[in-house]
């Protein structure tokens, strides 16, 4: 029997993570909206234990393959970040997340961004080898983000090759040096 066939399979929903939380002054950029550094602190906090309760193992998220802000979230308005797995490979997982804001005082929701990032699971000394499980879509809203998966999959493999040779040609000299 080969690796393949003994790998676990999980759905979507088994790996989703809900979070939600007031917008305070203190989040705020100039505009006087949730400041972006802010709300992708959010996603790759709620990301990062999707990518955990489906792997069961140690992660670290690898890229963030892209963020889209849709509208601005406002003072006083929650946010509401929904992230789970919607592909994987042997170590790595493909993390979907929806921001979505709330007007609290009239419950008007609206969708505020989404994001797409990676996450690799990381071998330890007590779990030398992984294998994350596959995944299942069971939504339909679920399906439609799982189906793009592989083409996204390779945009990304593309865009590494093209940041390592990029990453080369960077030098590592102290920007205040004349060298």
């Amino acid at each position: 029997m080969n690796q393949e066939t003994k790998r676990l399979t999980k759905t979507c929903g088994e790996s989703r993570v809900v979070q939600t939380h007031r917008v305070f002054p203190y989040d705020l950029n100039q505009h006087k909206t949730l400041f972006g550094g802010k709300l992708m602190s959010l996603i790759d906090d709620t990301a990062s234990i999707s990518a955990t309760r489906h792997s069961r193992a140690v992660c670290v998220t690898a890229s963030t393959d892209s963020l889209d802000f849709l509208h601005p979230i406002f003072e006083d308005h929650s946010v509401c970040v929904e992230t789970y797995v919607t592909g994987v490979g042997k170590r790595s997982m493909e993390i979907f997340a929806k921001v979505m804001g709330e007007e609290l005082l009239t419950g008007k929701r609206y969708l505020a961004a989404t994001s797409f990032m990676t996450f690799v699971a990381v071998p330890t000394a007590e779990y030398p080898t992984i294998v994350v499980p596959l995944i299942e879509a069971s939504t339909k809203e679920e399906k439609m983000v799982c189906s793009g998966y592989e083409e996204r999959r390779q945009k990304r493999i593309a865009n590494h090759q093209f940041n390592e040779a990029f990453a080369d040609s960077m030098t590592t000299n102290t920007p205040w040096s004349a060298t």
